[in-house]
This record gives structure tokens, sequence and C-alpha cells, in this order.
């Protein structure tokens, strides 16, 4: 049985692999057990003295709050203790090495975060007079100038927020020049490759069209035989990942492009993978006509729950004509912002955010250029694409590998090296954790069972790819020589040991009720 802290929290201490001597706080050293803030709450104890309100007539209608708010009473020591404990649980990439596949977590250069905090940066507002955020739209002017650079098209639609949020925008520009050639209601099939981004197949049936599957070949590409026998006069596009997302380049992208077009169709590329060829390929001389970029994944802004994120879209000759408003426009005397159709010469579909989009992640992302050039940014691709080989040529002597290389940006490994061991791939992730690991991403793509998909990235040292690989390699052999026991209850160490992920997303406790204590309820059981 796991230990207990005297919240009722099981610790992990007394597990087989783990630390057996148990303490009175539940603290670990400086692993300190931390209850939640409500759990903290001292009636009446604040930060700050505030004075009772004089007497006033209530304007709501006999609406107002009578009881108390519910949120906690604490001292300003106490919530600070509170929120640093609960910073020092989290891994992220300023403390060691994040493999997630796909997902590309890089190190955000400190210079980046210098330049967003700039007050004509960091202070503008969306509503101000244009002609007093000149500075501002010369950037974004300056960025959108850059990325069609380095994708080698001829314009781009800045607003969208994030990736998912690009491939939006790409799809409507798509249905927008399909219904200006009068074929909104002919052509209402998208062709999908079984290993694309669940977002694509899921962003084209929001859209209204039918999702058309297209098998990869026993290497992990695009069948192209299969693909080409899709065509017909009822498909608008062709939904691709490029480097895909087995980490193998499709190389008979130009082929497939080709194809695409001469059946009346369009090229939407998704482009959650460009940090793995930025500098080297432009998109634009493969044929495609749409494109997102995540910013904060190819020029490093901050990811995830340091976002937000951005994902501009890059539009062809073909497609231009429908990007969404608004975009910066030079007259000749000033930088403003088109907001309106009947001020364009093209066929904008509409909008697809209230404002311009993420004016922090524009900054990051052009202070990350700049201060890269244009070596230096075929470098990073470089980079990232040597550090997911050598993760891939070092392993797959003890982990299998489903396709045989040489891969992109990052390393796919599926577990039939586990077979027959006891050991899944969850239980091989969770181990990891023990090891100061965050895991890779897990089963995923999907084309591959039981993946196991790693991303280094290119700010990854040698020491710590060595170091990473070495850990790898021992838990292998450890799975292989039947040490069970390392795998079947991990995390040890971790200030919560292995949950009921499923049931957690099914039956999420979402709100604390004074009282009741979920989580030692349930390790009591």
């Amino acid at each position: 049985m796991s230990g207990m802290n005297k919240q009722g929290r099981p610790t992990g201490i007394g597990e087989a692999g783990a630390a057996s001597h148990e303490t009175f706080t539940g603290n670990r050293g400086l692993q300190l057990e931390e209850a939640l803030i409500f759990e903290m709450d001292t009636p009446g104890a604040s930060g700050v003295d505030l004075d009772e309100p004089e007497g006033f007539a209530p304007r709501l209608g006999g609406l107002e709050r009578k009881e108390r708010i519910g949120l906690p009473g604490l001292s300003e020591p106490e919530v600070m203790r509170h929120y640093v404990r609960l910073s020092q649980k989290n891994y992220a990439i300023d403390s060691g090495l994040y493999p997630l596949g796909s997902c590309t977590m890089k190190h955000n250069p400190r210079l980046n975060e210098k330049m967003a905090r700039l007050p004509g940066f960091a202070d503008v507002h969306p509503l101000q007079p244009q002609k007093t955020v000149q500075g501002a739209l010369e950037l974004i002017d300056t960025l959108a100038h850059w990325l069609k650079e380095l994708t080698g098209m001829p314009a781009v639609a800045m607003s969208p927020k994030a990736g998912a949020h690009g491939e939006l925008c790409g799809m409507m520009a798509i249905d927008a020049a399909l219904r200006a050639r009068g074929e909104e209601g002919t052509r209402k099939r998208v062709l999908v490759p079984e290993s694309a981004h669940g977002t694509n197949p899921a962003t084209a049936a929001q859209i209204g069209f039918k999702v058309d599957s297209i098998p990869a070949t026993e290497d992990g590409h695009v069948d192209v035989e299969a693909f080409k026998a899709k065509l017909g006069p009822d498909v608008a596009a062709i939904m691709l990942t490029n480097p895909n997302t087995c980490g193998l380049f499709e190389r008979d992208i130009i082929e497939i492009a080709d194809a695409v077009h001469e059946a009346g169709g369009y090229f939407y590329c998704d482009g959650a993978n460009f940090n793995a060829i930025a500098g080297r390929v432009r998109p634009g001389d493969l044929g495609i006509d749409a494109m997102h970029i995540n910013l904060h994944k190819t020029f490093s802004t901050p990811h995830g729950g340091g976002g937000p994120g951005a994902g501009p879209v890059v539009l062809s000759e073909a497609l231009a004509p429908f990007a969404p408003l608004p975009w910066v426009f030079h007259d000749g005397k000033e930088l403003r912002l088109v907001e309106h159709a009947e001020d364009t010469d093209g066929q904008p579909f509409g909008r697809m955010t209230a404002f311009h989009g993420q004016m922090g992640m524009f900054v990051r992302a052009l202070s990350y250029m700049l201060s890269h050039g244009s070596d230096g940014i075929k470098q990073a691709s470089e980079d990232a694409v040597l550090s997911a080989n050598y993760v891939l040529a070092s392993l797959k002597d003890v982990m299998s590998a489903p396709f045989e290389g040489p891969c992109m940006h990052e390393a796919l490994f599926d577990d039939s090296f586990l077979k027959g061991t006891g050991v899944e791939t969850l239980d091989f992730a969770k181990a990891m954790i023990d090891e100061g690991y965050h895991p890779m991403t897990m089963y995923f793509p999907l084309v591959v069972h039981g993946a196991m998909l790693i991303e280094p990235t290119e700010s990854e040292s040698k020491d710590s790819l060595d170091l990473f690989i070495a850990t790898l390699q021992d838990l292998a052999e450890s799975a292989k020589r039947g040490e069970t026991e390392r795998f079947a209850g991990a995390p040890f160490l971790a200030p919560r040991r292995r949950l009921d992920e499923t049931q957690a997303a099914r039956k999420p406790v979402l709100r604390w009720a004074h009282g009741r204590n979920d989580v030692g309820a349930k390790a009591a059981e």
C-alpha cells in the first residue's frame, strides 16, 4: 500500500522502487507536500485590510451576492509559497529535455521575452487609433514579409490564433475559391492521409466537407497510387502534413500536388512540422496552396500553457484573393489595417477573429527570426533533424522503429520491443517520470501500434541527448529482463502516483467543495 500524508493523499512512500522513509509532513526533502489553496482557507485572513463599505443602494434588483464569495483567505506569504511550490512541481523546458513528438517544445530565448515586454508592444491595445500604433503595424507587416519569404508564397493571413485555427482559415479560403468557381455544391470531398494530425479531418468536417482517408505505404508515406485512385470531380482538396506525423518527408509531394491540381482541387499542407524544413525548403515551390505556420513551434514563441499560440496562413496566388480580413496595407503615407471587403480588390471570405492576431507572439517570432538570420533558421532545422536521427540511430537496436529512417525532426518507435515483457507503452512512459523526464508523445500516430514519438529539437546539447538516450536504453533493457515492478506502479517518485486518467477525463471533479476530499477518499479505497 502506498504511504499517506496527513491529507490522505498517496505519496508513493513505501512502494517498491521508492524511498521507504516516511515523514510526518508528507514532504520529502525539498519536495514539499502542498494542499489545495481552498483547503488552506482561514476565514478572515487576508493580505490586505479592507474597510467596511459605506451604505449604498443596491442596483442589481435583488440579485446581489449575500454569502461569502468563496475565495480562500490567506496572507500574502502563504499565497506566494503556494504558487511557488506548485511551480516547482511542473516539468518545463527550462528544467529539462521535453521529448513530446509533433509539439516542438524548444527553448524560448529570453531576448524574445524582453522584446515582447517593451511598453510599445506589451501595452498596445487593439482599439487604439491606427496612427498611434504604426510601429506595431510595421512589425506585423515585417513578420508577414519574412513568412512569405521563407515559404515562397505571395500572401499570408496573420490573424489565426493557432494551428487548428489556421487550418480552418486555409480550408475556408479553399471553400471560398470553390464557391467563386461555382463548384461549392459539387466538390465536397477532402482527401486526408491516415497519419494526419487529428485536427485535419475535424477541420474539413466542420466546414461541411466529406473526409476520405488515404492509406499509407509500409514505409510510412502516402500511398500515391491509392491517392490518385481517389481523385475525381468531387474532390475539393487534399490535407497533407509534410514532414508527416511519422517524422518522414513526403518524397512524392510534387507529384501529389500536380495530381490534385490537375483534378481541379487544392493542396492544403499542415505546417505543424515546418520547423524541420524552414530555411531548407519553400512550401510554395512544392505546389502547396495553403499552409498554416505555428509561430509557437517553429519560431520558439511560448507553447501550450505558456501560450497563447499564433497560426498565420500562407496562401498561393490562387487563394490569395480570398484571404480573410484584416491585413496590413501601406497607402503611401502610413500603414493601416484593411478591415472591410469593399476596400479590397479581392474576395475575402470574412474574418477569423475580432482583431489582427496575437501581438505578443508576433514580437517573439520576429525577434527569433532577426536574431537567427536566414542561416541560423536553416541551421536550427538541420540541427533538429540531426538530433532526431541521433536519437533514432542510438535507440533502434534496443527499441523498435517501425520505419528504417532516416527521419526528419522526430524519431518514431513502436511497442514491439516490449512484446512478452508484460510492460506496455504507458508503463514505459510512466517510468520515465521517475527518471526525471516528461514522457514522449504516446499512442500517436495511430498508424503505429503503441507509438512513442520523440522530438528532441535543435536546442538540446549532445550531453543532454546522450543522457536521455542512456536512460531509455536502461529502461528498455530493464523491461526485457523482466523487471516489471519498475514499470507496473510507476511513477513512484512523482508528487502523485499514477492516476486513472480515463476516469479523470470522464468524471472530472471541477469544483472544490468544503469537507470533501475525493482524492483521499479514492486512495483510501
